[in-house]
């Protein structure tokens, strides 16, 4: 089973992911791991975090001579920004009065909650984890898993459906649409109509006057997904279950939306159900749907069509104009500490979501196909589309 983890603090000397379970002979090319670490760092109303790093991943173990070995794969990105940290933050003892305490909770951040977990005084620590910055690992890896799917002719891709009040509204969008919009050679917002794209900026622009932030909903969009992924046989083995809950555990997301559900949830079935139909093969079978609302999964099982999964995203908890909080060592009421921070990460999200479907779909794909070696995995895949073509 594909296994995956990652490590690191936000202001630490690096931050390191680990892959274990990926077939040998998976070619690597590092420069479209380095293309998508440069993807999650773009985006109107990034800080200035993003202005110091310069995100690449340097690979330890795991592949030799450009392809994977079937050994573990450890990737370890480098934070040019330690070299300002590495007095207030040193693995041994250290100077205590050179440590930087973060003494009153930041509301909607792990601060207070992580602290009261493992009886920290202040919430250095629990920022230095919590922090978004350790999706950088996630996007690493998850890269690794976008190169193995591609090999069966699956892809993974995100655009900006929302950010605050600016939305492109609940259509869907193409899958070329939104090949077009990743392509280009600058992200702003990732969004696919320029009208809207505009009003999200000016949406950004304004938290930024205020000294406020703006979340929004980003959609990703798995293509060319064979149906069979997943199972309705155990609750912990659905398709929808597993993405929910990859996808949620990104930072700042409060809610995962599978298909029109939030929609569907509203309206009678027979505008929610997607009709079926039997046609000429132009998929993998010949079973026609003439529109997508289940994204892609019914019954916890893929089904051929699309899969389309939309993250929301809370503002970002850390404000230039701080909101009420207690400082934690008088308990006396204080304004939230201020860390340095984005207005707008929504662009930078459906690049870390984009991630976590990668990852979910590639675990499926070797739990139902298998295979120590590219090889064995590839006849198994083309055996079961030759199933799925002779049904």
């Amino acid at each position: 089973m594909l296994r995956y983890f990652t490590a690191g603090e936000s202001h630490g000397e690096a931050l390191v992911a680990f892959l274990s379970g990926m077939p040998a002979g998976l070619k690597v090319d590092p420069a479209f791991l380095d293309r998508e670490l440069w993807r999650r760092q773009q985006g109107y109303g990034r800080g200035g975090r993003m202005k110091i790093e310069r995100d690449t991943a340097h690979i330890l173990s795991g592949v030799r001579q450009g392809m994977t070995i079937g050994s573990p794969i450890t990737i370890l990105l480098q934070n040019k920004d330690w070299k300002n940290w590495q007095e207030s933050l040193p693995v041994e003892t250290g100077d205590p009065t050179k440590h930087k305490r973060v003494g009153s909770p930041r509301p909607g951040h792990a601060d207070l909650a992580g602290a009261l977990k493992y009886n920290f005084p202040e919430a250095r620590y629990v920022l230095e984890r919590a922090s978004a910055r350790e999706s950088a690992a996630r996007v690493a890896i998850g890269g690794l898993a976008k190169l193995f799917l591609r090999e069966l002719g699956i892809e993974v891709l995100s655009h900006v459906v929302a950010v605050g009040g600016a939305s492109i509204g609940a259509k869907e969008v193409s899958w070329e649409q939104i090949r077009g919009v990743c392509e280009r050679p600058e992200i702003l917002l990732n969004c696919v109509e320029a009208g809207a794209e505009q009003r999200m900026k000016d949406e950004v622009d304004q938290a930024l006057k205020t000294g406020d932030s703006v979340g929004g909903v980003f959609e990703v969009v798995a293509h060319h997904v064979p149906p069979g992924l997943g199972t309705y046989a155990q609750w912990d083995e659905r398709l929808d279950a597993l993405l929910a809950g990859a996808v949620m555990s990104l930072q700042a997301v409060k809610a995962v939306e599978i298909g029109a559900g939030i929609t569907a949830a509203a309206s009678p079935g027979s505008t929610v159900h997607d009709e079926i139909g039997y046609g000429a093969a132009k998929g993998f079978t010949g079973f026609t749907r003439g529109r997508n609302n289940a994204g892609g999964i019914e019954g916890g099982v893929s089904n051929g069509e699309d899969i389309r999964v939309r993250a929301y995203l809370k503002p970002i908890s850390t404000l230039r104009r701080p909101l009420q909080s207690v400082d934690f060592a008088t308990r006396e009421p204080m304004r939230a500490a201020y860390e340095r921070s984005d207005v707008c990460v929504v662009p930078a999200a459906g690049v870390a979501g984009e991630a976590m479907v990668a990852l979910t779909l590639a675990r499926c794909v070797l739990e139902k196909f298998g295979g120590d070696s590219m090889g064995e995995t590839l006849r198994n895949f083309e055996g079961y589309l030759q199933q799925l073509k002779r049904y």
